[in-house]
């Protein structure tokens, strides 16, 4: 192996030392049990991380700008209920009840992006709000669950193409296109713009309340959907515990994944191994059974390492810039006549 390839290598492993932990657990999961390969369990980790997945997209474009949504866990219990009236109460149209839920959890994140961008209010503040309120609604919508929607909602929670759950191809697609649209488009480097510095990325030309609007709009959107997709699985939609707590996994995931919690930086790869990593520890404590208490500590320790995490892949990410901006400027100091 090349120098400079071997020295890219390390870095990218300094870089996300994230993907070194998940595959040890892997490894040591599977001598140990010899089931978390196992298709079948792979298959349950896969579907339980492709609704984190996403929601987290949207969720983590807004961190990236600065933003936060804490709403996304009732916003998903409002789109399974909404999903599943229409399902329930005679229309019998699947793509009618993704749709509506779709529209539902839009309207929630309309409601949140203009109480933050245009009269700005904090953000924590004001999803954190909703969170309650949107919770409520549900109750109100569905008191009682609703539940056997038809094998043809079904399909869109345990449905498969080629041998792949449906839930996991449309997370996949989702992630390709946010990280294109994050990495090659003048809108995407707007977002990191604004995450790093609001009011340079305005005084630049940057429409610093249009783009994070949108984001939560599509954050309200894509949480809707999750909540179709979670309750077409569960065959059920109960408004009181849908998604209770999805909030919190989704934020654990997405720092764990390296988006800094103070904007300007993260990407869509990062997010992807964030959700899986989560995915894994959990899949991996209950193979080796470890009691559903002990699994919460290890979530609630896990947010505390993914802070940290973040904290400290911040600090190593602008020593190896330094590093490398050190290199250059040497390398061209020398090679200057």
């Amino acid at each position: 192996m090349p120098a400079s390839t071997g020295n890219r290598l390390v870095q990218g492993l300094i870089r996300n030392p994230l993907l070194i932990l998940l595959i040890v657990i892997v490894v040591t999961v599977q001598v140990t049990t010899g089931s978390l390969l196992n298709w079948q369990n792979l298959r349950g980790v896969l579907m339980d991380g492709a609704v984190i997945a996403i929601v987290a997209i949207p969720c983590a474009m807004l961190i990236i700008a600065g933003y936060i949504d804490l709403s996304v866990g009732s916003t998903l219990a409002l789109g399974g209920v909404v999903g599943g009236m229409v399902m329930a109460d005679g229309f019998g149209n699947p793509t009618l009840a993704v749709l509506a839920a779709i529209a539902a959890g839009a309207i929630v994140g309309v409601f949140n992006g203009v109480m933050t961008c245009h009269f700005g209010l904090s953000a924590f503040i004001t999803t954190l709000g909703t969170l309650t309120a949107v919770r409520g609604i549900a109750q109100l919508l569905s008191p009682l669950p609703r539940n056997s929607f038809g094998d043809a909602f079904g399909f869109l929670g345990v449905g498969t193409l080629a041998a792949i759950p449906v839930s996991v191809w449309i997370a996949a697609i989702l992630l390709i296109v946010a990280g294109v649209f994050l990495a090659y488009t003048p809108a995407g480097r707007h977002v990191y713009a604004i995450g790093v510095n609001r009011d340079a990325a305005y005084l630049s030309g940057v429409n610093v309340r249009r783009i994070p609007f949108v984001l939560f709009v599509l954050s309200g959107s894509a949480a809707g959907f999750a909540g179709t997709i979670t309750a077409a699985r569960l065959n059920s939609a109960p408004a009181g515990q849908l998604g209770l707590g999805f909030e919190l996994t989704v934020l654990t995931a997405i720092l764990l994944g390296g988006i800094a919690l103070t904007g300007g930086e993260g990407s869509m790869f990062g997010v992807l191994i964030g959700v899986l990593f989560l995915g894994v520890l959990n899949n991996a404590l209950t193979l080796i059974g470890v009691t559903s208490f002990w699994q919460s500590v290890a979530s609630g320790l896990a947010l505390v390492a993914a802070i940290a995490l973040s904290a400290y892949t911040h600090v190593v990410r602008q020593k190896l810039e330094a590093n490398e901006a050190k290199r250059l400027a040497e390398l061209t100091a020398t090679t200057a006549p």
